[in-house]
């Protein structure tokens, strides 16, 4: 495993980083906190989680894990300043995820989500969040304050700048980089802790690997090239994984402990294949998921993708929503993209600011 300074914390931290967002849900509590323990033990250090992961289960799935852990880890936790908007709502917000880790402090705590300067504003307001994690950090409950963010690299850099966090959380993979990079080399530059989430685009590239051979070398996957791009990236301190499996704890550590870091050659080769409409490609978050109407939003965003990524014809996405309906990810919900009374929830809530509602309106017409 590699590890190295988190910033200017002084805490060493592990190169691949647990997860929290993507615990087979089937499975008890108990069962999903023994991958906390195999991910220890395979030379994990650093476990990431939030209120509401895995339908609100992870943080609970955590306490048991941690709470088994003997040794050195660090745990995050995260809330965001739309709905902990107030000093007091933020310092209960902390106390109630330390009860649920099992911890006597958080190790990393997030302004979450941060989509736009207003949001950021929102958490930095007198009375607001940060005051009260800044409370919470002198009581010990936290230890450094970092955000969240999914803006791009100028507002990032803008907060930065700003001094008042000691690291960022933001989505960068092999297919976005070219529109993350400056975000990513700017906080690295300035010696703040770099983690990145969403290494396999949310799933996408597991799901695409013969159309994204090309990222490919000698006979690796597409998954352990793009686990390899963001793993072996000096600039990234930690990288997220949101594992499910041992065998997937397996491959991340593997690609860790052989660590052969792409050249720049490598990575001019990969910026010249790739697509002008890779930052606009859905992560499949699911922040959009809770529809007025009940469309099933991050579903017809994943077809989209097909479009986006592969430049998909009108012919091939109608025969792929017609086999969605019957078989695939648009089968158990009957509200289709037609319903859309254009409210612009969904849009709001999108970290990506994607414009769902014209897409979902191009989808309509081949939805037959």
């Amino acid at each position: 495993m590699i590890y190295s300074e988190y910033g200017q914390t002084g805490k060493k931290v592990s190169a691949v980083g647990f997860g929290g967002m993507r615990f087979d849900e089937s499975k008890s509590n108990e069962e999903n906190a023994e991958l906390l323990i195999y991910a220890y033990e395979k030379g994990i250090n650093y476990f990431d989680t939030a209120p509401g992961y895995s339908s609100d289960r992870s943080e609970d799935i955590y306490g048991i894990g941690l709470s088994k852990l003997k040794g050195t880890f660090y745990v995050t936790s995260k809330a965001m300043p739309t709905k902990v908007d107030t000093s007091e709502k933020a310092i209960e917000a902390v106390k109630k995820s330390l009860e649920r880790l099992k911890v006597d402090k958080i190790n990393f705590y997030h302004v979450w989500c941060i989509r736009n300067m207003d949001h950021y504003s929102l958490a930095m307001r007198p009375g607001g969040q940060y005051e009260g994690l800044l409370k919470c950090k002198e009581e010990g409950l936290i230890e450094h304050i970092v955000f969240s963010s999914h803006q791009p690299g100028d507002q990032v850099k803008q907060v930065l700048d700003d001094g008042m966090f000691e690291g960022v959380l933001l989505g960068m993979n092999i297919l976005n980089f070219p529109y993350r990079w400056d975000g990513v080399s700017y906080a690295y530059k300035n010696k703040y802790g770099v983690v990145a989430m969403n290494p396999l685009s949310g799933g996408m590239i597991p799901q695409h690997e013969e159309q994204l051979g090309y990222l490919t070398e000698n006979n690796e996957s597409a998954t352990e090239a793009a686990l390899r791009f963001n793993i072996s990236c000096p600039e990234i301190t930690v990288t997220l994984n949101g594992f499910t499996t041992r065998e997937q704890i397996d491959m991340a550590c593997r690609i860790a402990d052989e660590s052969k870091p792409f050249t720049e050659e490598d990575i001019n080769k990969i910026r010249a294949k790739l697509g002008t409409n890779m930052n606009s490609v859905c992560t499949a978050c699911g922040y959009c998921k809770d529809c007025p109407v009940g469309i099933p939003i991050p579903s017809y965003m994943q077809h989209y993708n097909e479009k986006q990524i592969f430049s998909a014809d009108d012919d091939a996405l109608k025969n792929i929503l017609k086999f969605s309906h019957e078989w695939g990810l648009l089968a158990s919900n009957s509200v289709r993209a037609k319903a859309c009374i254009e409210c612009g929830k969904c849009e709001r809530d999108c970290t990506q600011h994607l414009p769902i509602i014209e897409r979902l309106k191009y989808l309509n017409k081949l939805d037959s």
